[in-house]
């Protein structure tokens, strides 16, 4: 019977990690995978890309497990590199654009079944932002950062964020209003 080591300590599990132990990072890739699939989720529509993106993040974690210096949450820094490395897959695929014009009027398929919104529901409604919308919003509503560091994340003006996240909020009000008159069929 083969004993496995079971890791009561984090700091003990990251420094056996470090030294690349496969079992410890295997232990680290449980823990965190569903947390940090979410997060990249929340950047990257398509979930198969977004897997993509927390395996490369995870792999960037693994690389650069030597430079963590455990002052703060170790989840809060494998999240920033996971928030990093969906940016930058973002930017390779796709031009982003931050501007005025891209306000669009893309519609959302819904089938408003109850008055309750699931997050499924709320993270469709978040995929159809504009990415540049999206980036900002997900970063200062969801992730909680401010808009200058939004502003260094994502090489924009601080005031470029601010309105990226005000003319995300309005679409994403807009189209609750559609799906509530929609919905409860007054149209």
């Amino acid at each position: 019977m083969k004993i496995i080591t079971i890791y009561n300590n984090e700091k003990q599990l990251i420094k056996k990690a470090t030294t690349g132990n496969p079992e410890a990072q295997k232990h680290i890739y449980g823990k965190f995978a569903p947390k940090m699939l979410g997060v990249c989720r929340q950047y990257i529509k398509d979930l198969h890309f977004a897997e993509d993106v927390m395996i490369s993040g995870f792999l960037k974690v693994f690389e650069n497990l030597g430079t963590f210096r455990f002052q703060g949450s170790f989840e809060g820094w494998v999240r920033r590199i996971m928030i990093h490395e969906s940016i930058s897959y973002i930017r390779k695929q796709q031009f982003v654009v931050f501007d005025d014009e891209i306000y669009e009027r893309n519609e959302v398929e819904t089938n408003p079944i109850s008055s309750d919104m699931d997050v499924e529901h709320i993270q469709m409604l978040i995929d159809v932002l504009p990415q540049g919308y999206k980036m900002v919003f997900v970063l200062y509503v969801i992730e909680g950062y401010k808009h200058h560091e939004i502003a260094e994340l994502l090489q924009i003006s601080e005031s470029t964020s601010k309105s990226q996240l005000f003319k995300a909020r309005r679409m994403l009000q807009e189209k609750l209003q559609q799906q509530n008159i929609i919905g409860y069929g007054s149209r």
